[in-house]
Parts: structure tokens; sequence; C-alpha cells
């Protein structure tokens, strides 16, 4: 007869508490994780909010810098002014002197004097012509003259005018360098706190994964939105293979390349100078400009027939939704926006979601 196996009452209290400790590890893993979660979210909302100040700010630099250009421009146009009536002026006063001279050595005639002293009329009205003329053309001289100087102190006044804005242009720019040194120091802090948070290959790709569902929504949702608001723009097709660079640089055809895990490469990257100008390939209509989580500052342009053009790691956005861009206009400018280490622009083109290799359609010089 088999025997029966029966459970103690010790053992069971035992089994009991070994299964509330794992319960209880169990949990705190799981409230490790949640406050990760919540810490990482925290960080990557600090480190778009430095980057999306550092596009306002640098947005603002450039104004600033076109201004100050515009400013020197006509700085040199009214010294050029300047120096031209001067001359003017100097030559009107030696002409003036001399007519001046001329007549002190001629002696002061009047009508009466010339009249007494003339026993022929047609010399008398000779002389009388001659005498009008030369006054009228003193009188004209004395006027030129005197239109001169009021243009001088003008010129003058708009010369103490621009330097005053040069001047606050250029404590404009100082505050704004300041200002952008400052949001590019608490990019990376964030960073740097970001890239701590993401200490294994799971983490990482799960990040990536992270990113390229967030890239995929917005593409999305700009497909949607093109649907919605049809154009003029005919597509792609006809220029594939001679679509201009969107940035100048080192070319990296990455597309369909492994990035991390089964995480693959969608779009090509251009290693360039920072600051240095992002172009749209060909006319379009800007749908998307903003932020985006593992891209940074992206720009997604609507070329018509479902084709579209993808631009990140901006340092800056130049354009808004809505806007109608040209091919070779400056839309944004290379950067590092998205947690990148250096500057790089990312660069995709899609046909209705589906990524292309962009390799095919840029012109390659």
């Amino acid at each position: 007869m088999p025997s029966l196996l029966i459970s103690s009452p010790v053992a069971a209290q035992q089994t009991e508490q070994e299964l509330e400790q794992i319960q209880q590890q169990i949990e705190q893993t799981q409230q490790q994780l949640r406050e990760k979660q919540a810490q990482a979210k925290s960080i990557e909302q600090q480190l778009k909010q430095a980057e999306v100040a550092i596009s306002d700010t640098t947005q603002a630099l450039t104004r600033t810098r076109a201004s100050l250009a515009t400013n020197r421009t006509r700085q040199t146009e009214l010294l050029a002014q300047q120096t031209e009536l001067e001359s003017n002026i100097e030559q009107q006063q030696q002409a003036l002197a001399a007519q001046i001279k001329s007549a002190y050595m001629a002696g002061n005639y009047d009508y009466a004097k010339i009249l007494l002293n003339q026993e022929d009329a047609g010399t008398f009205e000779r002389v009388l012509a001659y005498y009008q003329y030369v006054s009228n053309a003193r009188r004209d001289a004395i006027e030129a003259f005197r239109a001169d100087i009021k243009k001088l102190e003008q010129v003058k006044t708009d010369i103490t005018a621009v330097i005053t804005e040069l001047n606050q242009l250029l404590a404009t720019q100082s505050q704004q360098q300041a200002r952008l040194t400052e949001q590019q120091q608490q990019r990376e802090t964030a960073l740097q706190a970001l890239n701590r948070g993401i200490q294994t290959d799971a983490e990482r790709v799960e990040q990536l994964q992270a990113s390229a569902e967030a890239l995929l929504q917005a593409i999305e949702q700009a497909r949607i939105d093109a649907q919605q608001r049809p154009t003029s723009f005919d597509g792609l097709t006809d220029v594939k293979g001679q679509l201009a660079m969107p940035a100048d640089g080192r070319f990296r055809r990455l597309f369909g390349d492994r990035r991390q895990g089964q995480v693959r490469w969608t779009g090509v990257i251009i290693e360039g100078s920072e600051g240095s100008p992002i172009r749209a390939v060909h006319p379009g209509r800007v749908l998307y400009a903003d932020w985006l989580k593992g891209f940074g500052l992206v720009t997604i342009v609507d070329h018509g027939d479902g084709y579209m053009s993808v631009y990140g790691h901006s340092q800056a956005l130049l354009t808004q939704p809505g806007d109608v861009v040209v091919a070779g206009q400056t839309i944004g400018l290379v950067g590092r926006s998205g947690g990148q280490a250096s500057p790089n622009l990312y660069f995709e083109i899609r046909h209705k979601g589906k990524a292309l290799n962009p390799s095919a359609w840029l012109k390659w010089r």
C-alpha cells in the first residue's frame, strides 16, 4: 500500500513565507522598474526642453546675425554717401569762393551806375544779361550747397542711429550666445544622465525600437495629413537620382544595415558641421516640424503623390507646418539633437509610408 506524504504545518508555513518573499521581490523589482522608467521619461523631457530651447535661441541668433550683416552694409553705404557729400561740399565751397573773388575783383556795380556809364544800349543789355547770369549761377550754387549740407546732416544722423542699433544688436548677440552656451550645458547634463540609465544591449534595443516607433507614428500622421490636404506637387518619380544633397558632409550609406538587435537603418547619415544648412531636396509643403524621441528636431516635407522626405537631428528648425518650400531652401541647421554625440543630418525618403534607399534618389557629384 503506497505511503501518503502529509506536509507538516511547519513546512507549509515555510513555503508560504518563501512565496511571500518572492512576491515582495517581484513587487520591489516592478517598483524599481517603474521608478527607472519615470526617471528616464523625466530625463528625456529635460533633453527635449534643452534641445527645443537651443533651437529657439539658434533661430534668434541667426536672425540677429542677419540683422548685423544688414546693419554693417547700411553703415558702409552711409559712410560712402558721407564721403561723397563732403567732397561735393568742398568743391562747391571752392566754386563759390572763386565767384565771390571774381565779383570782388570786378568791383561792386549797380544797375543805375551801369546805365549811366553805358552809351550804347546794346552793350548795356549784354552787360546786364551777364550780371544776371552770374547772379543766378551763384544763387543756384548756394542752393545746391545748402541742400548738400542738409543731406550731410541727415546722413550723419542716420550713421549715429545705425551705430546705436549695431551696439544693441551686438549686446543682443552676446546675450543670446551666453544663453545658448547655458542651454548646451543643460543638454549635455541631461544626455549624460540618459546614457547612464541605458546600461545593457537590451535597453539600447528597447530605446531604438521606441524611437523607430515614434518616427513611424509621426510619418503616418504626416501621411494622413497629406491625404487630407492635397497639393499640386507631383512627387519624386521623375527626379529619381537627381535630388541634390540635403546637407554637406560625409555621406554614410547605412540604409538597411543592422543597427542594434533586429533594428535596422531606414535612412542615411550625413556627418556635417554644426550649424550648417539643411536643404529641402525638392519643392513641397512642411507637414511636421517638432522634437521627436531619438531623432531630435525633425522636419517632414510632403512632395506629393505619397512621397515625403525626413530630416532629423537638427540644431534648429527654420520652418513650421504649412510652409511651402522650394528645392535648395534652408529648412534647418545641422545639429546633435536627439542625443547625438556629433553633428549630423539623419535623412529618409518615404513613399506611402515605406522607407526607400536615399542613395538611389540623390545626385552624386
